[in-house]
């Protein structure tokens, strides 16, 4: 009876042996998928990470290609634009060049001065080949009133400093420079593109050029331009038909006294 009981124990050994085996077996296998598992996604993850980091330099270099574009595209455009802001000039235009002016009305008439600040000229031969004058109108000038005696307000409005008649006349916030670009000269008028306000028209005038080594000087006669061409229309009766007497002539007279040297 003992050695009956004692191969029932035997036996239930052996099956508890033979279940924790199979259960250490399981869990072995478990560990192992779950290590395979781990080291896949960490493959995926890193993966899909040099992707991403492929792609961001992609992205950057494309943008920073198309932004070198861009820049030297809006470079040229610049270049074409303005040229003869660009050019080089042999001459330099001297500080002490100003086109002088004259503008008229019923009751009486001023004059000044508005200074030629940059530009330039090149010769070939003893001729002018290229040449640009550029005025900086906020340097208009009355020069027949005085101090305190109108001066001031009648600069301010030619200016279009006065809050209240920015564009009676020049406007100079918006158009703070006039411009002349030669054509030609055939010995006794000089032709050339004037730009005021933006408006660009073909002027000639009768003028005296001198070139030498050293400088170049242009003196003109007088000459009128129309400044309703160039969009100056304030008390202009052939823009107002209501103004009676209280006009201002459309002509404007001018002189240009101008010198470029090297």
């Amino acid at each position: 009876m003992h050695c009956e009981k004692r191969l029932s124990l035997t036996k239930e050994g052996l099956f508890l042996l033979i279940a924790n085996c199979q259960l250490i077996i399981i869990l072995y296998l478990c560990r192992i998928i779950n290590l395979i598992i781990f080291s896949f996604m960490k493959k995926i993850v890193l993966s899909m990470a040099m992707i991403a980091s492929i792609a961001l330099v992609g992205c950057e270099n494309t943008n920073s290609q198309q932004g070198a574009d861009t820049a030297s595209a809006t470079t040229e455009q610049a270049v074409v634009e303005t040229p003869e802001a660009q050019a080089a000039y042999a001459y330099t235009v001297a500080p002490t060049s100003v086109v002088e002016w004259v503008g008229s009305k019923p009751a009486g008439k001023h004059h000044g001065t508005v200074n030629v600040t940059s530009g330039g000229v090149n010769v070939e031969n003893g001729a002018i080949t290229k040449a640009e004058f550029v005025l900086d109108m906020g340097t208009i000038t009355v020069l027949d009133l005085k101090a305190g005696d109108g001066k001031e307000a009648l600069e301010a409005h030619l200016k279009g400093t006065d809050p209240e008649k920015v564009d009676h006349f020049f406007n100079i916030k918006e158009y703070p420079t006039a411009s002349f670009v030669f054509k030609s000269f055939d010995g006794k008028k000089l032709t050339g593109d004037l730009t005021i306000k933006g408006k660009t028209k073909e002027i000639s005038f009768p003028a005296t050029v001198a070139v030498s080594d050293n400088a170049v000087e242009i003196s003109s006669e007088p000459f009128k331009i129309n400044r309703v061409d160039f969009g100056v229309n304030y008390g202009s009766k052939s823009v107002f038909d209501d103004l009676k007497d209280k006009f201002i002539n459309d002509d404007i007279e001018l002189v240009v006294k101008a010198k470029a040297t090297k």
